[in-house]
């Protein structure tokens, strides 16, 4: 996971360290009064890596079946909305609900007892369609020429279109539960262009509750206590 989120930010930095240096050095002034907006729209994509945080339970040293059971990431892309209200010089409120398609996540299960025809290695793929409604506080530093960063913190509500919550009749399967909440933390920037404001962000979005649906009568279900989400999103937004 600290490797996802270092290679992120490295992709992320290089390519903005070129386009500050080169609008710093600009001499025009573009969207002068944009900071002065009360507020403004933009829209959002972005791509995610996701995963899963687990926590096992005590089934799970009494299980002679599973030997180890460690989640897995995948990636995924976003699409958004986005409204921002100015607070202060430096504070903005920012609403950003997205779609969030794919990033389905997997627990690779090891199992030292198997049935006749059975893999000893097994892949719980958990599908994944979020809709999540952001609400975050930015922190926006002074604007130098055509270039200002920003930090932003605030909280998240996401619900799961492909929750399997609500299944029935299966075997040996993992469910999540379709709401979920956390936080958010992130870092961006924006370039000021004649007609639009570029802003690329990288932001951590952790879940705080727990999703595991709990269903003991299923043997990857039972060995495992908490389960919750865990992102990493690098979004750019194009703001009016």
């Amino acid at each position: 996971m600290h490797y996802l989120l270092r290679k992120q930010v490295v992709l992320l930095i290089i390519p903005v360290l070129f386009c500050a240096t080169h609008l710093v050095a600009q001499k025009e002034i573009f969207r002068r009064n944009h900071d002065d907006l009360v507020y403004y729209f933009g829209l959002t994509l972005g791509y995610n890596t996701s995963t899963l945080h687990i926590s096992k339970s005590q089934q799970f040293l009494n299980s002679d079946t599973i030997y180890s059971a460690e989640p897995g990431s995948s990636g995924g892309i976003a699409m958004g909305l986005m409204a921002t209200a100015r607070m202060t010089d430096h504070f903005q409120f920012r609403v950003n609900p997205q779609l969030i398609i794919g990033g389905s996540k997997y627990i690779a299960y090891k199992l030292n007892i198997t049935r006749p025809g059975e893999a000893s290695f097994q892949n719980q793929t958990l599908p994944s369609t979020i809709v999540s409604f952001p609400f975050q506080l930015k922190f926006n530093s002074d604007r130098i020429g055509n270039f200002r960063t920003y930090l932003l913190g605030g909280i998240k509500f996401d619900t799961d279109l492909s929750s399997n919550s609500s299944a029935r009749n299966v075997d040996d399967i993992i469910k999540l539960k379709k709401n979920d909440f956390g936080y958010e933390l992130g870092w961006g920037f924006n370039f000021y262009l004649p007609f639009v404001t570029i802003s690329p962000e990288i932001k951590l979005s952790n879940g705080l509750s727990n999703i595991h649906q709990l269903d003991p009568t299923l043997k990857y279900s039972n060995v495992l206590d908490k389960i919750l989400s865990r992102m990493i999103v690098f979004s750019i937004h194009f703001e009016d």
